[in-house]
């Protein structure tokens, strides 16, 4: 099914939905999905909605000029006008790890995640196989402290040359430079362990595991110039005993990682994250 998903940020004022409702209504529009949220402190409404694009009277190409002179001017929105189609185009960095890939392709092959993969990015050759596996060009950059602006150069012209919309970090052990970022804003996904900023470093685990934490966790969030600092998008936690080990703890923690990275990618692709300043309200 063909869908317009409209994405709304105004001052809060009376009539706000009222007005969109009758704006769909008037060229038949059928409303799929409606989700709103006013935050009090900002004193800002924000609201999503969905709805069929094959019967709506207006083209395609009509309907964002339509809505801000009928609704959008006089409530001084900030709007986006998105669809479902053509598909969004991911790319997703890599390292060693696999578990996040392994993840995010065997739910691309399910069809959980509508989304086109041209490419997959690693500074190691590991997972060339399973991405090969899976009919994917998998691209081996090697990147060294000296290396590092010629490697983000060739990464930027892989993103370009396959008009990559948004990146997703599956474990890719590597900062990103702001130019890169710059490149893409808020559409790096990137996922990692909840321990933040207590348990920093290469063995966070392990240091859970000294500390004897009874929970563990992982955050999705999009990546900025400030080291996993951006906009959170999505997290989760799991409890842990005394008895699990180090690897079973790794095992857990690898565990939340994979479905909240899938979360995050999901409520991307759908258009469901309004990022605000350094905060995103999520229409669940």
């Amino acid at each position: 099914m063909k869908k317009a998903i409209l994405i709304i940020q105004c001052p809060d004022q009376k009539g706000i939905v009222a007005e969109v409702s009758k704006f769909l209504y008037a060229y038949e529009g059928n409303i799929l999905e409606v989700d709103q949220h006013v935050d009090e402190q900002m004193g800002m409404f924000f609201m999503r909605a969905a709805w069929e694009l094959d019967s709506f009277s207006l083209a395609k190409d009509e309907i964002a000029s339509r809505f801000r002179a009928e609704v959008g001017e006089r409530f001084k929105m900030d709007f986006k006008l998105h669809f479902n189609f053509p598909k969004p185009r991911m790319a997703i960095f890599v390292s060693k790890l696999s578990h996040c890939l392994f993840d995010i392709l065997g739910r691309h092959h399910a069809g959980q995640l509508d989304v086109d993969i041209p490419v997959v990015v690693s500074n190691h050759q590991s997972l060339k196989e399973i991405v090969q596996a899976f009919g994917i060009p998998f691209h081996y950059i090697p990147i060294t402290p000296e290396t590092k602006a010629t490697a983000e150069t060739k990464q930027l012209e892989l993103m370009k040359t396959n008009r990559i919309d948004f990146v997703v970090l599956g474990r890719y052990m590597q900062i990103l430079s702001a130019e890169f970022i710059r490149h893409f804003p808020n559409r790096i996904i990137n996922i990692h362990h909840s321990f933040l900023p207590a348990f920093v470093g290469a063995r966070p685990y392990h240091a859970a595991y000294e500390r004897g934490v009874k929970i563990i966790g992982a955050t999705a969030h999009y990546v900025t110039e400030e080291l996993d600092a951006g906009p959170i998008i999505e997290q989760e936690v799991a409890r842990v005993r005394h008895h699990n080990t180090v690897s079973e703890l790794v095992q857990i923690g690898q565990d939340v990682e994979k479905v909240v990275l899938s979360k995050a990618i999901k409520y991307h692709i759908d258009r469901k994250v309004m990022p605000i300043k350094n905060k995103t309200v999520i229409f669940y």
